[in-house]
């Protein structure tokens, strides 16, 4: 006859729970347990660490609350739930994207009479992107001009004045280009003391985005009869059929673009130029 019991009863822990011994896991929200006391089943819905409590829904959308510690099953196992450990709040930056150390808590500064005017939208979420938390420390609003022809027309709107300077970039802003000329006649008029006009050399502002940041080692060439913005979606094999996407190409550049370490310095010391003229009037 076999021994069904075995032949050494102190071999095993005859007091061992049979779903083995209770052990401690966090009460994470969405977790299902069950209450073994009252076989109440259902889904983690609420913690209070001040009370020591836990919520319970289950599939009836019925809630009950228990006191957080043992007495519940995991999966068919006895655990002992404990509140969740706190997520430490991730460390502040200390400097912005433009490589300014970061002022926190502090509230934009009510706009200064002096702006910044940039050619295009393109040039103006680039600026916000990177420079958008000292604009805004400083008081500092930038608009957008949609191309520069029409510059002289909207200094006359704007009158700047000793208390009103105005800061301008322009693209392609080399020797012999419409835009240098364009610059060169508002030096001259009777505003030109309180204007600086300042540009960078690239014939479009994307270009002003490290090559890299999109996998090239550089900017193609595009020949004159090819818009250039369209010219180099096709390089990249991007959609370039129409200004929708045009504009999700920007929306891939920009995106690639976190802080002054992605730009080009040809750009970056003309913005600080900028910022530092028409915030030192008042």
């Amino acid at each position: 006859m076999a021994d069904r019991y075995g032949s050494d009863v102190l071999s095993t822990d005859w007091r061992a729970p049979k779903r083995g011994r209770a052990v401690e896991a966090p009460a994470d929200l969405g977790t299902v347990v069950e209450e073994v006391t009252t076989d109440w089943c259902g889904e983690i819905v609420a913690v209070d660490r001040d009370l020591h409590t836990l919520t319970l829904e289950d599939r009836r959308a019925r809630r009950r609350t228990f006191p957080l510690g043992p007495g519940f099953l995991l999966e068919g196992r006895p655990v002992i739930l404990v509140a969740p450990v706190r997520q430490s709040a991730p460390a502040k930056p200390t400097h912005t994207a433009s490589g300014s150390v970061a002022v926190h808590g502090a509230k934009a500064r009510v706009a200064r009479a002096s702006r910044i005017f940039v050619e295009g939208r393109h040039d103006a979420e680039l600026v916000e992107k990177v420079w958008g938390d000292d604009l805004r420390v400083e008081g500092v609003v930038v608009e957008y001009l949609d191309g520069v022809d029409d510059l002289a027309e909207h200094l006359r709107d704007f009158r700047p004045g000793p208390d009103r300077r105005v800061g301008v970039l322009v693209d392609h802003l080399v020797p012999g280009s419409k835009e240098s000329r364009i610059a060169q006649g508002v030096a001259k008029s009777p505003v030109g003391k309180h204007v600086l006009i300042v540009g960078h050399p690239f014939i479009d502002v994307w270009a002003a985005v490290k090559p890299a940041r999109v996998g090239l080692e550089r900017w193609p060439d595009i020949p004159r009869s090819i818009e250039w913005k369209r010219g180099v979606c096709q390089h990249l094999g991007w959609p370039h059929r129409d200004q929708a996407d045009i504009a999700r190409a920007w929306k891939q550049i920009l995106g690639r673009v976190s802080s002054y370490h992605d730009l080009d310095p040809a750009l970056l010391g003309r913005v600080e130029e900028l910022i530092d003229f028409v915030t030192s009037s008042d």
